[in-house]
């Protein structure tokens, strides 16, 4: 029997809240996970301040929609949701968790948010990864960087280093993502409360949707998620990285 709690990944994903993930990157996942590759989801917090729902609900939403997505490893950290701080005590969780399960790639909200766990999460995250390859911070494991840090969209737009096609994952991550049943296209419920919020509208989900039309256009496919990088890509080879299939991104 494989331990989750340990087992190694090709990629980790890291979110602010349960549903930032799927949100942000959720058909990435789905894809990854379909090709093959071992992938985890990780959320800083339990999403315990949120307006509607409680910490017991988000934990089996979450749960739900990892197996929707079809990750190996799914957990949520302690760190308080309304006040994530970038902090080391905060980046020593990230690195016990990016130590542990060892990935390839890791993904990271993009440091420009609405909210300002996102921001924290994204700083969190990509600082983690670099000191996780310090052999001299002592956290009793196997130091360990992953390859690259990705970062994924949230609430502002920002102009990507590539997009993944993700039209044959597409309708999984909607799946994940209606599985908060708490948050998302749910005006109003005696369960998870009355106040109507932005996502709760019956409409975000469509919003997502459309989003994910529009980065699909920019690749000549149905639906896309776009991906940040911040330091420059290196090719080695410009004539064979840029082969046939980039004509099919042409409009």
């Amino acid at each position: 029997m494989i331990d989750r709690e340990t087992v190694e990944l090709d990629v980790l994903a890291f979110g602010a809240h349960p549903d930032d993930v799927e949100l942000g990157c959720g058909g990435t996942i789905i894809k990854l996970g379909a090709e093959g590759y071992a992938t985890g989801v990780v959320a800083l917090t339990r999403g315990e301040m949120g307006t509607r729902g409680s910490a017991e609900i988000r934990a089996r939403e979450f749960a739900a929609a990892t197996e929707v997505m079809g990750v190996s490893v799914h957990k949520a950290l302690d760190m308080p949701d309304g006040c994530v701080e970038s902090n080391m005590e905060n980046k020593l969780k990230v690195i016990r968790e990016i130590r542990t399960h060892r990935p390839r790639i890791v993904f990271a909200p993009y440091w420009v948010a609405r909210h300002p766990d996102h921001e924290a999460a994204s700083r969190i995250v990509r600082e983690a990864s670099y000191l996780s390859s310090l052999k001299k911070l002592d956290t009793g494991q196997e130091a360990h960087r992953p390859f690259k840090v990705l970062f994924y969209q949230s609430r502002f737009e920002f102009s990507p280093s590539f997009v993944v096609d993700i039209s044959g994952a597409h309708d999984r991550k909607i799946e994940a993502i209606r599985s908060y049943a708490s948050q998302f296209d749910s005006p109003k419920s005696a369960e998870y409360g009355s106040d109507e919020t932005l996502i709760s509208r019956p409409d975000f989900i469509r919003r997502i949707e459309t989003r994910d039309r529009q980065y699909g256009t920019y690749i000549g496919v149905t639906f896309g998620e776009p991906f940040l990088v911040r330091e420059a890509l290196k090719i080695d080879n410009p004539v064979e990285f840029f082969g046939p299939e980039c004509l099919e991104t042409i409009p």
